[in-house]
This record gives structure tokens, sequence and C-alpha cells, in this order.
């Protein structure tokens, strides 16, 4: 390698940064919309909770799939969210060895305020955008999402967007 010689960016090295810093100003978004309930809900809790949300009445062995992590990861933040009244158990009335959970009505109560916190933001900081370059987003967001393989979610279901 030649001493003083940096290489040049690629496309894709744009591409990445590019992605990155949006991902960076994103994350900043989703921990401030968390202001009001970071006394008791970690930013993995209300992932979870949002989980819950759209996969109503899930095992746990479901939900540790969604999240991505062991089931018991994903048990010991159900037994915090629990103890916090935001999820709760039921047997499931077709198996009786299975536990199903879903969001009490605080959960719901915080995944739509947090939820509602986010969409504001995201708001704010789009309509700074010009409109072109605002309206591109759509296209490119739903292909980096299929790229990703995350569902997709309507525009009409916006509480479904908290994560």
């Amino acid at each position: 390698m030649t001493r003083g010689r940096s290489k040049q960016p690629t496309a894709t090295d744009q591409v990445v940064s590019a992605v990155l810093t949006a991902s960076r100003a994103l994350v900043a978004v989703s921990a401030r919309s968390l202001a009001d309930v970071e006394d008791r809900l970690t930013i993995t809790q209300f992932r979870t909770l949002v989980v819950l949300e759209s996969e109503v009445g899930a095992n746990l062995n479901r939900l540790a799939e969604r999240l991505e992590v062991t089931p018991s990861t994903a048990l010991r933040s159900v037994d915090r969210l629990v103890n916090s009244d935001l999820v709760s158990r039921q047997e499931n009335p077709d198996n009786r060895r299975e536990v199903m959970l879903s969001l009490t009505p605080e959960g719901l109560r915080v995944v739509h305020d947090v939820t509602a916190n986010r969409r504001r933001e995201i708001a704010r900081i789009l309509r700074r955008m010009p409109d072109r370059e605002r309206n591109e987003l759509v296209s490119v967001f739903a292909a980096f999402a299929h790229a990703a393989e995350e569902p997709n979610i309507p525009a009409a279901a916006p509480s479904s967007l908290g994560w």
C-alpha cells in the first residue's frame, strides 16, 4: 500500500455513510421520544411492547423470535414489563401449556404516546426538506425496508410504526 494516498470512497461507501448518518438521527429521535417514560422503560423494553402490539397473543417463543433474542432474554424483559403493569400473561385456552402475552391498557397507551411523539418529531424534520427529496424518501425507504426483510406496514396503521 502506498503511503500518502487515500482510497477514494465508492458509491456504496457514500450510501453507507448517508444511511449511518440518517440512522444516527433516527436513533436520536427514538431516544428523545422515550423521554417521558425513560424512568421506567428502556428502548429494548419499548421494542418489546411494539412487537406485542403487532403480535396480539404472541407466546414467549414467538416474541423471542421477533426480537431476535433467546427465550430466556425475552422472559426477563417480559417479567419486568409484567411487574410494571405494561404486559399481561394469559393461559392459551387451546393449549394450557402455552402462555399468551398482550399489552395492558397502560402498555398500549405508552406505545401510542411514544409513537405519537416520534411521528411529530419526524414530521417536523421532514417539513424542513424540499418536497422533491421528501417524496423520494418513500420509495427509497420502502426498498431499504424490503431489502432488510422488514414487513410492510401501511401508512394507515400509524401506531404500528412505533419502533
